[in-house]
């Protein structure tokens, strides 16, 4: 028994001893990561008490206090338009955002605005890293100063950055000769790579609409994606991919938080998450004292400059987004009038993307320097060209062609009436078009006043190239020409009056 028993005993011990080896779980560690992007900030100063970067830099000063797990991204838009960017090019947004630094910048069409020369200039005295994998220069070489995927280590996980811009940017902003590869395809190829590399987790940080969002969303490569240039709040979670688009102005911010266990199974490591989308109304933020000591100084700096009545509309003014950018708008009226009026043309067009304040003012109002140069921020100036009637024409259907997406190359336009079909074919919608009195000409001359951004070809206005330029009527600021118009009418009162009409309306 005594035999029995210690045999017994040996076996069951050794069976016990290797239960550990055979069966024990792996304990997984957990990682909180805070990811938290924002995009679109124009403005440097708060909106009725909402948005900003004193407030932005106040958010983001935060989480990574309370997480030192954070990731913070800008997902495209700062250095234009504004107020003040259309006297330092947006110098104020790297300033500002200097302050509290990004962990990763993607460039949004209007970094371009004012050239890739300035961008590159700004990327130079930037305190943190710009990326774009779709952008490169002209020969495929990359652009001074701009990176690609970055990993970043962080509490045992691999987190890839995919930064990409908008490629239509070339058509929207001045881009000069960067190549622009597209958006979708490349960041999906990126992420792909990354993930191919060892990412734990694909993080896409874009600047591109919500058709391309959703295309992104649906490669299912990307474990979260940020993305800005709709203007909008928005957050998914199909189940795969957790989405943020990340408002505008710093109003709304949505710090996701993922919450990953990290784990090994079959000999292979494994990652788990959930996603916590949290909201936070920038209202209620108290400003970061630092950076609201320098807004204060540049709004002060510009109250100097700008706050000066120059005339009086006796009409009601209407430049809201939807309307500059689908119908005839009187302050369109007005800025075209204007443009032709200082150039002796016959025609003036004006994009309605350039017209930017988004607002109605009373007839009555006092009209003021900041006025103007809050409808027309990005520096643009006045140029005349000579181009036959045909071309004209052409201008006026590329204006027309998205009316439906509302795209800022709708034209507002003095000097000529013009009847269209939003139903027609692209490019077969304009009809009745009149230029002082008479039918347009193909083949006649006119000289035509335009913004010196859809004489170059933005927003798709190439019919606008070739012409013969007539450098002693233009080279002004468009805003400027504005401001002249208005002190030398003392009074103006454009309204709506059919310059552009709807077949059928």
């Amino acid at each position: 028994m005594a035999h029995l028993s210690l045999t017994l005993r040996s076996t069951l011990l050794g069976a016990v001893a290797a239960l550990p080896l055979l069966s024990a779980p792996v304990l997984a560690e957990s990682v909180k990561l805070t990811l938290l992007g924002v995009g679109d900030v124009y403005n440097f100063t708060e909106s009725k008490g909402r948005g900003g970067f004193a407030r932005l830099n106040a958010v983001a000063r935060a989480e990574r206090a309370a997480n030192p797990n954070t990731l913070y991204v800008f997902d495209g838009d700062m250095l234009s338009p504004s107020l003040i960017s259309g006297f330092d090019k947006g110098q104020n947004t790297i300033d500002l955002t200097n302050i509290v630094p990004f962990d990763l910048a993607v460039p949004g069409n209007h970094e371009f605005d004012f050239g890739p020369e300035n961008f590159i200039e700004k990327v130079k005295v930037s305190k943190y890293p710009w990326a774009a994998v779709n952008i490169t220069n002209a020969d495929g070489s990359p652009v001074e100063g701009l990176g690609g995927v970055m990993v970043k280590e962080i509490a045992g996980l691999k987190i890839a950055l995919i930064p990409a811009g908008q490629d239509t940017s070339p058509e929207v902003a001045s881009t000069g000769s960067l190549k622009f590869l597209p958006t979708v395809d490349t960041a999906i190829a990126a992420a792909k790579k990354a993930r191919e590399d060892g990412a734990d987790l694909v993080v896409g940080v874009v600047q591109t609409d919500m058709t391309n969002d959703r295309a992104l969303i649906k490669s299912h490569a990307f474990d979260v994606i940020l993305s800005g240039d709709d203007h909008s709040y928005a957050t998914a979670y199909d189940g795969v991919t957790a989405y943020v688009e990340t408002s505008i102005d710093g109003e709304f911010l949505s710090p996701v938080d993922l919450m990953v266990d990290i784990g090994e199974k079959d000999g292979k490591r494994t990652i788990k998450w959930t996603p916590n989308f949290r909201f936070i109304d920038t209202a209620s933020v108290t400003p970061d004292p630092e950076t609201k000591a320098l807004a204060d100084s540049l709004e002060a700096g510009l109250d100097k400059t700008l706050n000066v009545e120059i005339g009086t509309t006796e009409t009601a003014l209407d430049s809201r987004r939807n309307v500059v950018r689908a119908e005839e708008s009187s302050m369109g009226n007005l800025i075209a009038d204007a443009m032709r009026a200082e150039t002796g043309a016959d025609i003036a067009i004006m994009n309605g993307g350039g017209i930017r304040a988004d607002r109605t003012y009373d007839a009555g109002t006092k009209l003021t320097r900041r006025d103007i140069l809050s409808e027309l921020p990005f520096g643009n100036t006045t140029q005349v060209t000579e181009l036959p009637g045909s071309q004209v024409l052409g201008a006026l259907e590329n204006a027309v062609s998205q009316v439906e997406k509302g795209a800022g190359r709708f034209a507002q336009v003095s000097g000529l009436t013009f009847v269209y079909d939003p139903t027609a074919p692209a490019g077969n919608r304009v009809s009745e078009v009149i230029v002082g009195g008479s039918a347009l000409n193909p083949d006649a001359i006119y000289k035509v006043a335009v913004n010196d951004y859809i004489l170059g070809g933005g927003d798709g206005y190439g019919a606008l190239g070739g012409g013969k330029l007539d450098p002693s009527l233009g080279g002004h600021l468009v805003a400027n020409d504005v401001m002249a118009y208005v002190e030398k009418m003392g009074t103006v009162k454009p309204a709506v009056e059919g310059r552009i009409k709807v077949l059928g309306k």
